[in-house]
């Protein structure tokens, strides 16, 4: 299968990271063989941490997929992770895809519950955090299922300097777990691969958004029918054609 990785910030040293965590992990977690394919959003904020950044990127997401695999898919993706925690544009892009797009806030929140009754999401940055309560809320699970905490350095600080940050996400994910937390989620592009070096330090299991994404990818999952489009005024001609 060919896997689009989308990128939905505009750090292409974050694409790197999520692309060689990626293609470590498909191995790693026994996952049916891919070929990854990077790509990062064209224009919006270098690391999304604010609602208005979260509205911009939803459009770039959804550009970035016109470009890359269009209305008929001729390169041939089985599937797209759009690498942002909390998937911004997700559900749009699945209006107009022909194939499964995948979030990582959505495919490690299942598989946490999967584990555990009721679980925690641990991110980087403060005002991620009534964002994903939000978004938990939209989709069914309240706080009595799916606590949210959040750690004060953004995931784009916590890419750049990962050895400083173990101790505060551990101290973190142990709260959480204290709180009641059966099992927590890392989540957030520049949190990649770092679950494996904080599981050891908590007493619950620890899981990595990304990891979680790729599973719900390469194993299988259906697309939902598309959606009619009104004609579109601006943006990019590969974006317009989708609307066309």
């Amino acid at each position: 299968m060919r896997l689009l990785l989308l990128n939905g910030n505009t750090d292409p040293a974050i694409t790197d990271l999520l692309a060689a965590h990626a293609m470590a992990a498909i191995p790693r977690l026994g996952l049916p063989p891919a070929e990854v394919v990077p790509a990062t959003a064209p224009f919006g904020a270098r690391y999304i941490a604010t609602r208005a950044a979260v509205a911009v990127a939803g459009h770039a997401v959804l550009a970035a997929l016109a470009d890359h695999v269009g209305a008929d898919n001729p390169q041939g993706f089985g599937a797209v992770v759009i690498a942002c925690f909390g998937e911004p544009g997700i559900e749009a892009a699945r209006e107009v895809l022909p194939i499964p797009v995948v979030g990582m806030a959505e495919a490690s929140i299942a598989a946490a519950l999967a584990i555990a009754p009721r679980i925690a999401l641990l991110t980087g940055g403060a005002l991620w955090v009534p964002m994903l309560e939000e978004f938990c809320l939209v989709r069914g699970h309240g706080p009595d299922r799916v606590a949210v905490h959040g750690v004060a350095p953004t995931g784009d600080m916590i890419a750049r300097d990962p050895d400083g940050a173990i101790a505060l996400l551990a101290e973190a994910a142990r709260a959480a777990a204290q709180d009641g937390a059966g099992a927590v989620v890392l989540g957030g592009a520049g949190l990649a691969g770092l679950a494996p070096r904080v599981a050891p330090l908590v007493d619950v299991p620890v899981l990595d958004s990304l990891d979680c994404a790729l599973a719900a990818a390469l194993r299988g999952g259906t697309a939902p029918p598309r959606v009619a489009q009104a004609s579109m005024v601006g943006g990019s001609e590969a974006l317009r054609r989708w609307f066309a």
